[in-house]
């Protein structure tokens, strides 16, 4: 449950405003100690009571006066830098307010304008409008607009984004060699490569045939007695 917020008033009963006294001097001394533990500063405070002889003092006499004199030896621009008096409080009060009401108009304007450009939309004529509403609906018009073709575009972005982002490159195996009537990869091609100085009398005997094979058909075959193994392949390349 949330406290209540208590408004900032002179409290008219004195019991009351003796114990909030009380109450809220004990708070605030509390809170000064707080402060000068967790932030490392140095403050003090001085409270004078209604009915009190003498003053709450924090931390202590000679405390307030070593804080009041390091003050005071400060320059004078310094000193006043953040000190307020009530005609200064309220001035600044006064403008904030203003600011408060200057927007406030602004916003109820904008909505009656977009009102008003509604009811044009449905076919209210604009005969009886002064050149002050015609200006401000001016304004709100071309604000929409504005903003429509910012959303067109963001839209526009996101669709283009991910539509590049679907595109994929699938990879593609190289096509199939034909070697005397038989089909095979490259991988398997080169699997069955065997180098020369690792093949016997036996093994050798189909691959000089298949060299003269390639010598009888007109194919671009490279010898294995001539060349390295691993240009058994044609001279042509294998895409087109």
């Amino acid at each position: 449950m949330s406290r209540k917020k208590v408004k900032l008033a002179y409290i008219q009963n004195d019991t009351t405003r003796k114990l909030t006294f009380k109450k809220r001097k004990k708070g605030f001394m509390k809170k000064m100690s707080e402060i000068t533990a967790l932030c490392d500063v140095e403050a003090c405070a001085v409270v004078y009571g209604q009915n009190d002889t003498q003053p709450e003092v924090w931390p202590s006499p000679s405390g307030v006066q070593g804080t009041y004199a390091k003050f005071r030896a400060m320059p004078s621009m310094e000193q006043t830098k953040k000190q307020l008096n009530m005609v200064t409080f309220l001035r600044q009060r006064i403008e904030k307010a203003k600011e408060q009401l200057r927007k406030q108009n602004k916003e109820n304007r904008e909505k009656e304008m977009s009102i008003l450009m509604n009811q044009c939309l449905t076919g209210r004529s604009l005969q009886d409008l002064n050149m002050g509403d015609l200006k401000d609906l001016g304004w709100v018009v071309d604000h929409k607009v504005e903003e429509i073709i910012k959303k067109v575009k963001k839209v526009n972005d996101e669709l283009a984004r991910k539509g590049s982002s679907q595109v994929q490159v699938v990879p593609t195996s190289p096509p199939p060699l034909s070697i005397s009537g038989e089909t095979m990869n490259l991988q398997q091609a080169q699997s069955q490569v065997v180098p020369m100085e690792m093949t016997t009398p036996e093994d050798q005997q189909p691959q000089q045939q298949l060299a003269g094979l390639g010598a009888n058909t007109g194919d671009d075959f490279l010898s294995f007695e001539n060349q390295d193994h691993h240009a058994m392949w044609p001279n042509t390349p294998f895409f087109p």
